[in-house]
């Protein structure tokens, strides 16, 4: 056995153990024919579209909100809530019209002041979203159910910036829940999607659950990934936060649940045996695990610091320690961009070496004092609990004085957004999931934002960023996207380590489980 197939054998082992110390829900017999339950990989991490960076988030926004386009299987945004679109004055004005049938779950309808305000406060917040508002001379309501976008200069992205099916989602919400959404404060859930969020019934660590909005009238075109028709055929979805893999697993063989969304790679064998379970890939782009370092505290303030980790970075090591032995689902090496996709490069991703003794020597240039170095780690998320143990392993190699917390996803999610010094609730490094589109583009990855959590202040990647908008065509695009993942090798706002396919079960009596994440609507159970 190598060493490292040996540390990803003790990860494993650590997290079945860490999740068996947690508090297990009690499971209830298999739910009726109208009513789904869903294991979610950890409990909901926030309710608020524009506040918060997680695919559970994502997957409780599908339910809820909707968008004014859709992104469709080959990522092209279709009108969704829109009745359409149409573009003027060679690209500076896009008036943009409502669906009439449209209502918000208090049945008010949605109107284009709602849209409006719901898009300002997004666009303060999110990348691409921002860049669209620089580019804006105005974005008005011109009547209940038109708004329109006047444009300094032509912004052709702006439908795909509008349809973004990921963190911060462009979600539209009422006009007074607007006001207040992103701030963090608690805001009323209430979106125009095909299920209603029922605030009664959530259990902070078990349970959340929806019921179909019976006024919610979908589009006629077929469903395609986050566009088309949102058919709610279940009249209520419920997700039960089962710590622990193996009981989720058992639960799922047992009918106790119809879905468990994150299968660990360690159990998808016992499940594929099954023949009342279907196992599949779920992110059609391909997921992937990212490290992510404060970058407002101490030691990793200092470029030099961060560089050290990068070079230490060993990731088929993080691969097999998360994933497991099987290679087919996860790849390495590397770089910034969603593996196989139009900006992706492997330029200079050989930085990435695993070289400990370089490592140790960039350290000790950087002047690092020995301050302590909180790492995150989410004990009841599988793949980020045994990365999180190989990480520990490697900074403490290297140097670093590490304590590693251990916490539940939500709450380490939750501790991200701390910008104190660690010993008042801040942290020092932090190991996460993208989903595919999470990492796309510039105008779409995290890793390289300066809002994300660990905020980086890198101006030549930002000023990169705006020159990808800016581009001609897909070969400048390309290579501004080179040129900025050889800024990242240089200044490391982030680190990849590795992509994966992430699995999802469910049951075979389940129909309708569209790849690219937990979307709801058009599932049946029989």
């Amino acid at each position: 056995m190598t060493a490292g197939s040996n540390r990803a054998t003790l990860g494993r082992r650590a997290v079945l153990g860490a999740g068996a110390a947690l508090a297990a829900p009690r499971l209830a017999g298999a739910a009726g024919r109208d009513t789904l339950v869903f294991a979610p990989v950890s409990d909901l991490t926030g309710t608020d579209p524009f506040f918060g960076a997680s695919d559970i988030t994502s997957h409780h926004v599908g339910l809820v909100f909707e968008t004014l386009f859709g992104m469709d299987e080959t990522l092209t945004p279709r009108p969704q809530l829109l009745e359409g679109a149409t573009i003027e004055d060679d690209g500076r004005r896009w008036r943009l019209v409502i669906r009439k049938d449209s209502r918000f779950h208090d049945g008010e309808p949605v109107r284009a002041v709602d849209a409006v305000a719901s898009l300002r406060a997004w666009g303060g917040l999110d990348v691409f979203g921002g860049k669209l508002m620089a580019v804006t001379d105005a974005l008005e309501a011109v009547s209940d159910r038109e708004l329109q976008f006047r444009l300094k200069k032509p912004f052709p992205l702006l439908a795909h910036a509008l349809a973004k099916p990921a963190t911060v989602h462009p979600a539209i919400l009422p006009e007074r829940v607007a006001r207040i959404a992103g701030s963090g404060k608690p805001i009323e859930v209430i979106g125009s999607g095909p299920y209603r969020y029922l605030p009664d019934e959530r259990v902070v660590g078990a349970r959340v659950a929806y019921a179909r909005f019976d006024r919610y009238v979908p589009r006629t075109e077929p469903p395609s990934y986050m566009a088309g028709a949102r058919v709610p055929y279940l009249a209520r979805v419920e997700w039960n936060v089962i710590p622990d893999p193996a009981t989720a697993t058992a639960s799922l063989q047992k009918g106790e649940i119809d879905w468990l969304h994150d299968l660990p790679p360690d159990l998808a064998p016992l499940l594929r045996r099954d023949p009342g379970v279907v196992v599949q890939v779920q992110d059609f782009i391909g997921g992937e695990i990212f490290m992510r370092m404060n970058c407002m505290q101490p030691p990793f303030d200092n470029a030099e610091a961060r560089r050290a980790v990068l070079v230490a970075i060993d990731q088929a090591s993080f691969m097999q320690a998360a994933i497991g032995d099987d290679t087919s689902l996860w790849r390495v090496p590397v770089g910034v961009w969603s593996l196989g996709k139009p900006m992706s490069t492997d330029a200079g991703v050989g930085v990435m070496a695993g070289d400990i003794a370089k490592a140790k020597a960039l350290l000790g240039q950087s002047g690092y004092k020995g301050e302590k170095v909180v790492l995150l780690q989410a004990v009841d998320y599988p793949m980020l609990s045994a990365a999180s143990e190989v990480a520990a392993d490697m900074l403490r190699r290297i140097g670093f004085n590490v304590d590693m917390v251990p916490l539940s996803y939500a709450v380490a999610n939750q501790r991200r957004n701390n910008r104190n010094p660690p010993d008042q609730g801040g942290w020092g490094i932090a190991l996460g999931p993208f989903n595919g589109y999470n990492r796309y583009d510039p105008a779409a990855h995290l890793g390289i934002s300066e809002t994300f959590s660990g905020w980086p202040k890198i101006p030549e990647i930002v000023a990169l960023r705006e020159q990808w908008f800016d581009a001609p065509d897909l070969a400048g695009r390309q290579e501004i996207a080179r040129a900025i993942q050889l800024a990242v090798w240089r200044d490391v706002p982030y680190i990849p380590l590795g992509s994966y396919s992430p699995l999802t079960a469910f049951r075979k009596g389940i129909t309708g489980v569209m790849r690219g994440g937990a979307t709801f609507f058009n599932v049946k159970k029989a």
